[in-house]
Protein backbone atom coordinates (compact mmCIF):
# COMPACT_ATOMS: atom_id res chain seq x y z
CA UNK A 1 0.00 0.00 0.00
CA UNK A 2 1.19 3.78 -0.59
CA UNK A 3 -0.12 7.00 0.02
CA UNK A 4 0.91 10.27 -0.67
CA UNK A 5 0.14 13.70 1.01
CA UNK A 6 0.53 17.19 -1.52
CA UNK A 7 -0.19 20.71 -1.34
CA UNK A 8 -4.16 21.57 -1.32
CA UNK A 9 -4.24 25.03 0.80
CA UNK A 10 -1.59 26.95 2.52
CA UNK A 11 -2.01 28.65 5.47
CA UNK A 12 -1.40 32.29 3.46
CA UNK A 13 -4.53 30.86 1.32
CA UNK A 14 -6.85 30.35 4.06
CA UNK A 15 -5.93 33.37 5.88
CA UNK A 16 -6.27 35.49 2.63
CA UNK A 17 -9.60 33.66 2.25
CA UNK A 18 -10.74 34.43 5.95
CA UNK A 19 -9.08 37.86 5.48
CA UNK A 20 -11.75 38.59 2.18
CA UNK A 21 -14.58 37.04 3.87
CA UNK A 22 -14.57 39.46 6.60
CA UNK A 23 -13.99 42.60 4.66
CA UNK A 24 -17.26 41.80 2.55
CA UNK A 25 -18.67 40.78 5.65
CA UNK A 26 -18.42 44.41 6.97
CA UNK A 27 -19.08 46.18 3.76
CA UNK A 28 -22.36 44.31 3.39
CA UNK A 29 -23.51 44.48 6.93
CA UNK A 30 -23.07 48.17 6.86
CA UNK A 31 -24.54 49.16 3.38
CA UNK A 32 -27.84 46.24 4.41
CA UNK A 33 -29.03 48.63 6.80
CA UNK A 34 -29.36 51.68 4.30
CA UNK A 35 -30.91 49.47 1.96
CA UNK A 36 -33.64 48.46 4.35
CA UNK A 37 -34.21 52.16 5.25
CA UNK A 38 -33.90 53.19 1.80
CA UNK A 39 -36.80 50.79 0.94
CA UNK A 40 -39.15 51.42 3.14
CA UNK A 41 -39.06 55.57 2.61
CA UNK A 42 -39.16 54.34 -1.09
CA UNK A 43 -42.01 51.76 -1.03
CA UNK A 44 -39.42 49.71 -3.16
CA UNK A 45 -39.83 46.09 -3.48
CA UNK A 46 -36.63 46.11 -5.66
CA UNK A 47 -34.95 47.54 -3.27
CA UNK A 48 -36.40 45.61 -0.40
CA UNK A 49 -35.31 42.68 -2.30
CA UNK A 50 -32.11 43.62 -2.66
CA UNK A 51 -31.84 44.64 1.06
CA UNK A 52 -32.79 41.28 1.67
CA UNK A 53 -30.60 39.52 -0.57
CA UNK A 54 -27.88 41.71 1.23
CA UNK A 55 -28.80 39.74 4.77
CA UNK A 56 -28.48 36.81 2.43
CA UNK A 57 -25.47 37.70 2.13
CA UNK A 58 -24.26 38.83 5.07
CA UNK A 59 -25.52 35.25 6.98
CA UNK A 60 -23.65 33.52 3.98
CA UNK A 61 -20.19 35.52 4.44
CA UNK A 62 -21.02 34.71 8.11
CA UNK A 63 -21.34 31.09 7.46
CA UNK A 64 -18.44 31.23 5.04
CA UNK A 65 -15.82 32.41 7.38
CA UNK A 66 -17.17 30.36 9.96
CA UNK A 67 -16.59 27.36 7.95
CA UNK A 68 -12.97 28.50 6.59
CA UNK A 69 -11.86 28.61 10.25
CA UNK A 70 -13.36 24.93 10.86
CA UNK A 71 -11.84 23.70 8.34
CA UNK A 72 -8.78 24.54 9.93
CA UNK A 73 -9.54 22.84 12.60
CA UNK A 74 -7.07 19.27 13.43
CA UNK A 75 -8.63 16.16 12.71
CA UNK A 76 -9.99 13.99 15.38
CA UNK A 77 -10.00 10.19 16.14
CA UNK A 78 -13.88 10.52 15.31
CA UNK A 79 -13.38 13.11 11.89
CA UNK A 80 -10.07 11.32 10.39
CA UNK A 81 -10.30 13.76 7.43
CA UNK A 82 -10.75 17.05 10.23
CA UNK A 83 -13.55 19.51 9.24
CA UNK A 84 -12.95 20.39 5.76
CA UNK A 85 -16.69 19.20 4.43
CA UNK A 86 -17.86 22.57 6.62
CA UNK A 87 -17.13 24.39 3.81
CA UNK A 88 -18.96 22.33 1.03
CA UNK A 89 -22.26 22.20 3.91
CA UNK A 90 -21.87 26.38 4.08
CA UNK A 91 -22.07 27.23 0.27
CA UNK A 92 -24.81 24.20 0.60
CA UNK A 93 -27.24 26.08 3.01
CA UNK A 94 -25.94 29.11 1.38
CA UNK A 95 -27.19 27.85 -2.34
CA UNK A 96 -30.75 26.41 -0.18
CA UNK A 97 -30.94 30.09 1.15
CA UNK A 98 -30.57 31.44 -2.10
CA UNK A 99 -33.06 29.03 -3.62
CA UNK A 100 -35.75 29.72 -0.96
CA UNK A 101 -35.24 33.68 -0.91
CA UNK A 102 -35.54 33.85 -5.12
CA UNK A 103 -39.31 32.10 -4.70
CA UNK A 104 -40.15 34.59 -2.07
CA UNK A 105 -39.07 38.27 -4.21
CA UNK A 106 -40.91 36.12 -7.76
CA UNK A 107 -44.35 35.59 -5.29
CA UNK A 108 -44.21 39.48 -3.92
CA UNK A 109 -43.17 40.63 -7.51
CA UNK A 110 -46.17 38.60 -8.91
CA UNK A 111 -48.41 40.03 -6.73
CA UNK A 112 -47.55 43.61 -6.85
CA UNK A 113 -47.50 43.30 -10.61
CA UNK A 114 -51.08 43.45 -11.18
CA UNK A 115 -51.22 46.85 -9.47
CA UNK A 116 -47.93 48.52 -8.71
CA UNK A 117 -48.04 51.03 -5.79
CA UNK A 118 -46.14 54.24 -5.57
CA UNK A 119 -42.51 54.28 -5.46
CA UNK A 120 -40.04 57.27 -5.07
CA UNK A 121 -38.10 56.73 -7.70
CA UNK A 122 -35.10 59.28 -7.19
CA UNK A 123 -34.54 58.29 -3.60
CA UNK A 124 -34.78 54.14 -5.14
CA UNK A 125 -32.11 55.45 -7.98
CA UNK A 126 -29.92 56.76 -5.53
CA UNK A 127 -29.95 54.08 -2.63
CA UNK A 128 -29.04 51.15 -5.42
CA UNK A 129 -26.26 53.35 -6.85
CA UNK A 130 -24.74 52.94 -3.46
CA UNK A 131 -25.58 49.31 -3.39
CA UNK A 132 -23.97 48.44 -6.72
CA UNK A 133 -21.05 50.54 -5.34
CA UNK A 134 -20.68 48.30 -2.38
CA UNK A 135 -21.32 44.87 -4.29
CA UNK A 136 -18.51 45.81 -6.69
CA UNK A 137 -16.28 46.54 -3.98
CA UNK A 138 -17.34 42.85 -2.54
CA UNK A 139 -16.70 41.25 -5.94
CA UNK A 140 -13.29 42.79 -5.97
CA UNK A 141 -12.45 41.64 -2.39
CA UNK A 142 -13.69 37.96 -2.99
CA UNK A 143 -12.42 37.06 -6.47
CA UNK A 144 -9.11 35.91 -5.37
CA UNK A 145 -10.11 33.15 -3.90
CA UNK A 146 -13.54 31.94 -5.60
CA UNK A 147 -11.43 29.54 -8.62
CA UNK A 148 -9.93 27.63 -5.43
CA UNK A 149 -12.30 27.27 -3.31
CA UNK A 150 -16.03 26.67 -3.23
CA UNK A 151 -16.98 27.79 -0.57
CA UNK A 152 -15.81 31.36 -1.14
CA UNK A 153 -17.24 31.00 -4.81
CA UNK A 154 -20.87 30.30 -3.26
CA UNK A 155 -20.18 33.62 -1.00
CA UNK A 156 -18.78 35.33 -4.36
CA UNK A 157 -22.04 34.00 -6.47
CA UNK A 158 -24.14 35.34 -3.86
CA UNK A 159 -22.77 38.96 -4.13
CA UNK A 160 -22.57 38.71 -7.79
CA UNK A 161 -26.62 38.03 -7.58
CA UNK A 162 -27.18 40.74 -5.73
CA UNK A 163 -24.66 43.17 -7.71
CA UNK A 164 -26.87 42.28 -11.02
CA UNK A 165 -30.31 42.81 -8.54
CA UNK A 166 -28.94 46.61 -7.58
CA UNK A 167 -28.39 47.11 -11.62
CA UNK A 168 -31.70 46.34 -11.79
CA UNK A 169 -33.20 48.52 -9.01
CA UNK A 170 -31.04 51.29 -11.12
CA UNK A 171 -32.85 50.77 -14.07
CA UNK A 172 -36.49 50.39 -12.51
CA UNK A 173 -35.73 53.38 -10.11
CA UNK A 174 -34.53 55.39 -13.49
CA UNK A 175 -37.84 54.61 -15.55
CA UNK A 176 -40.23 55.23 -12.54
CA UNK A 177 -38.12 58.86 -11.75
CA UNK A 178 -38.26 59.67 -15.67
CA UNK A 179 -40.88 57.84 -17.37
CA UNK A 180 -43.24 57.52 -14.59
CA UNK A 181 -42.88 53.27 -15.52
CA UNK A 182 -44.38 52.03 -11.69
CA UNK A 183 -44.28 48.62 -13.01
CA UNK A 184 -40.87 48.52 -13.68
CA UNK A 185 -40.28 48.03 -9.88
CA UNK A 186 -42.17 44.27 -9.80
CA UNK A 187 -40.33 43.79 -13.20
CA UNK A 188 -37.33 44.12 -11.50
CA UNK A 189 -37.99 42.07 -8.89
CA UNK A 190 -39.00 39.32 -10.45
CA UNK A 191 -35.78 39.73 -12.72
CA UNK A 192 -33.72 39.72 -10.20
CA UNK A 193 -35.42 36.65 -8.44
CA UNK A 194 -34.87 34.45 -11.72
CA UNK A 195 -31.00 35.43 -11.80
CA UNK A 196 -30.30 34.57 -8.03
CA UNK A 197 -32.49 31.40 -9.13
CA UNK A 198 -30.04 30.38 -11.83
CA UNK A 199 -26.36 31.33 -9.77
CA UNK A 200 -28.14 29.03 -6.98
CA UNK A 201 -28.63 26.05 -8.68
CA UNK A 202 -25.36 25.53 -10.03
CA UNK A 203 -24.04 26.23 -6.45
CA UNK A 204 -26.47 23.40 -5.22
CA UNK A 205 -25.69 20.93 -7.68
CA UNK A 206 -21.83 21.30 -7.53
CA UNK A 207 -22.26 20.72 -3.68
CA UNK A 208 -23.86 17.84 -4.26
CA UNK A 209 -22.15 16.45 -6.44
CA UNK A 210 -19.27 16.85 -3.85
CA UNK A 211 -20.91 15.78 -0.75
CA UNK A 212 -22.20 12.59 -2.47
CA UNK A 213 -18.60 11.91 -3.75
CA UNK A 214 -18.87 11.76 -7.45
CA UNK A 215 -16.01 11.95 -10.01
CA UNK A 216 -14.66 16.05 -9.62
CA UNK A 217 -14.85 18.59 -12.65
CA UNK A 218 -12.58 17.98 -14.57
CA UNK A 219 -11.04 14.52 -14.24
CA UNK A 220 -12.12 11.73 -16.15
CA UNK A 221 -11.98 7.92 -14.98
CA UNK A 222 -11.04 6.43 -18.02
CA UNK A 223 -8.56 8.80 -18.75
CA UNK A 224 -7.05 8.47 -14.83
CA UNK A 225 -7.26 4.31 -15.45
CA UNK A 226 -5.23 4.61 -18.67
CA UNK A 227 -2.28 6.54 -17.35
CA UNK A 228 -2.28 4.58 -14.64
CA UNK A 229 -1.80 1.74 -16.66
CA UNK A 230 0.33 3.25 -19.17
CA UNK A 231 2.90 3.16 -16.42
CA UNK A 232 5.79 0.69 -16.67
CA UNK A 233 4.94 -2.21 -14.70
CA UNK A 234 1.80 -1.63 -14.21
CA UNK A 235 -0.34 -4.50 -15.85
CA UNK A 236 -3.83 -3.11 -15.07
CA UNK A 237 -5.65 -0.75 -12.80
CA UNK A 238 -8.84 -1.66 -11.25
CA UNK A 239 -11.21 -0.40 -8.32
CA UNK A 240 -10.90 3.36 -9.19
CA UNK A 241 -12.51 5.72 -7.39
CA UNK A 242 -12.07 10.00 -6.66
CA UNK A 243 -13.67 12.43 -5.14
CA UNK A 244 -13.42 15.75 -3.46
CA UNK A 245 -12.99 16.36 0.17
CA UNK A 246 -13.55 19.61 -0.40
CA UNK A 247 -12.27 22.27 -2.79
CA UNK A 248 -9.09 21.94 -3.69
CA UNK A 249 -8.43 18.54 -1.90
CA UNK A 250 -9.36 15.60 -4.49
CA UNK A 251 -8.69 12.42 -3.49
CA UNK A 252 -8.14 8.90 -5.09
CA UNK A 253 -8.07 4.93 -4.18
CA UNK A 254 -7.49 2.54 -6.96
CA UNK A 255 -4.95 -1.58 -7.42
CA UNK A 256 -2.81 -1.72 -9.38
CA UNK A 257 -1.65 -4.94 -10.68
CA UNK A 258 1.95 -5.54 -11.64
CA UNK A 259 4.48 -7.88 -13.43
CA UNK A 260 6.10 -10.14 -11.00
CA UNK A 261 9.84 -8.02 -11.45
CA UNK A 262 8.35 -4.70 -11.11
CA UNK A 263 9.74 -2.37 -8.46
CA UNK A 264 7.42 -1.91 -6.00
CA UNK A 265 7.89 1.17 -4.51
CA UNK A 266 9.01 2.77 -7.79
CA UNK A 267 5.23 2.10 -9.33
CA UNK A 268 3.85 3.64 -6.14
CA UNK A 269 5.97 6.87 -6.68
CA UNK A 270 5.25 7.09 -10.13
CA UNK A 271 1.15 6.39 -9.65
CA UNK A 272 1.22 9.61 -7.13
CA UNK A 273 3.31 11.80 -9.61
CA UNK A 274 1.11 11.06 -12.44
CA UNK A 275 -2.06 11.50 -10.19
CA UNK A 276 -1.01 14.87 -8.67
CA UNK A 277 0.86 15.89 -11.60
CA UNK A 278 -1.94 15.44 -14.65
CA UNK A 279 -5.09 15.17 -12.47
CA UNK A 280 -4.53 17.10 -8.99
CA UNK A 281 -5.39 14.06 -7.22
CA UNK A 282 -3.29 15.38 -4.30
CA UNK A 283 -3.74 12.30 -1.96
CA UNK A 284 -3.85 9.01 -3.40
CA UNK A 285 -4.12 5.55 -1.77
CA UNK A 286 -2.70 2.58 -4.13
CA UNK A 287 -2.65 -0.88 -3.39
CA UNK A 288 -0.22 -2.85 -5.47
CA UNK A 289 -1.05 -6.85 -6.57
CA UNK A 290 1.10 -9.26 -8.26
CA UNK A 291 0.03 -10.32 -11.43
CA UNK A 292 0.05 -14.15 -9.75
CA UNK A 293 -1.67 -12.49 -6.74
CA UNK A 294 -4.27 -11.14 -9.33
CA UNK A 295 -5.63 -14.37 -10.64
CA UNK A 296 -6.32 -15.64 -7.98
CA UNK A 297 -7.86 -13.01 -6.00
CA UNK A 298 -9.93 -11.99 -9.19
CA UNK A 299 -12.54 -14.95 -8.97
CA UNK A 300 -13.29 -14.00 -5.51
CA UNK A 301 -14.45 -10.37 -7.12
CA UNK A 302 -13.19 -6.92 -7.08
CA UNK A 303 -11.49 -5.53 -3.79
CA UNK A 304 -13.38 -2.85 -2.03
CA UNK A 305 -12.07 0.47 -1.28
CA UNK A 306 -13.18 2.29 1.28
CA UNK A 307 -12.89 6.56 0.99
Amino acid sequence: MGHQHNHHATGSEVAGNRRRLAMALGLTATYMVAEVIGGLAANSLALLADAGHMFSDAAALSLSLVAVMLAQRPATPNRSYGFHRAEILAALTNGAALLALAVLIGREAWERLSEPPEVRGALMLAVACGGLAINVANLLILSGGRHQNLNVRGAWLHVMADTLGSVGAILAGAAIYFLGWRWADPVASFVIATLVLYSAWGLVRETLDVLMEGVPKGISLEEVTEALKALPGVLDAHDLHVWSLTSGRNIATTHLVIAEDADHQGIIDAANRTLADRFAIQHATIQVEHDELANKCNPCGPTAAVG
